[in-house]
């Protein structure tokens, strides 16, 4: 009886949770997951313990502790923990577009500052929205223009077919670059890797190492990308050198 009572709740759970799914925004459900499968592992710890399995209940309990993020595991290094960045992001601007890079994710959004599409968000554009931007911050901000490339061939594959010809080219079509921006300061060089003001030499050592391995052109990156990347990490250290 206990285990169909326990078998019918978890056929509860699982109806609910694919309704849920199908509208959920992926950084919320990522967090939902986490948290859900976290307090389900030690229900079924608790479960084993009361049934006698405690062989059983001691790993569930540590993939719970581990998902949670807390208890007498939360500083324990698992697989994978030392990596965790609380939410950091990082950002990256131009004259027309912003970008932002969730580090626990990977996921990329960006907004648009000026022109034509001032005030949206890259992700809420259509798809000949996207060509018609892309065409114009190719025309009046070439760093810009790579930094939007990036976020489209990262998140929109696709984009390239739907723009066309021009934009099959990438840096060999591409016009020369808008305006410069003026050096990076300190305080962009602490955005671009997603630190606090303050941080220290092993936290932006850290910071560079990790965002390389994710923005690299070698890993869907691009090259203005990784550039800034290094340029932030290069003043970083210099100033607190």
């Amino acid at each position: 009886m206990p285990y169909f009572l326990v078998g019918l709740a978890l056929l509860v759970l699982l109806m609910f949770g694919a309704r849920a799914f199908v509208g959920a925004d992926p950084k919320k459900l990522a967090r939902n997951v986490k948290r859900y499968g976290g307090f389900g592992a030690m229900a079924l710890a608790v479960l084993a313990m009361a049934t006698g399995r405690g062989g059983l209940a001691v790993p569930l309990f540590v993939v719970g502790s581990m998902l949670l993020g807390r208890g007498m595991f939360a500083g324990f290094p698992f697989p994978g923990s030392r990596n965790r960045t609380a939410g950091q992001a990082s950002r990256v601007r131009t004259s027309m577009i912003e970008m932002e890079l969730d580090h626990d994710t990977g996921e990329m959004e960006g907004a648009v500052l000026s022109g034509r599409f001032e005030g949206r968000k890259l992700s809420s554009l259509e798809a000949g929205e996207v060509t018609r931007l892309w065409k114009e911050v190719r025309r009046d901000d070439g760093n810009g223009a790579q930094l939007l490339e990036a976020y489209l061939d990262r998140m929109r594959p696709g984009w390239r077919d739907e723009a066309g010809a021009a934009a099959t080219g990438g840096k060999a079509g591409r016009k020369s670059a808008g305006p410069a921006t003026g050096p990076m300061t300190v305080e962009e060089a602490y955005e671009v890797l997603g630190l606090e003001r303050g941080a220290g030499i092993d936290a932006v050592r850290k910071a560079h190492r990790d965002l390389m391995k994710k923005l690299h052109p070698d890993h869907g990156g691009s090259t203005y990308l990784a550039a800034q990347i290094n340029q932030a990490k290069d003043l970083l250290l210099k100033t607190l050198g």
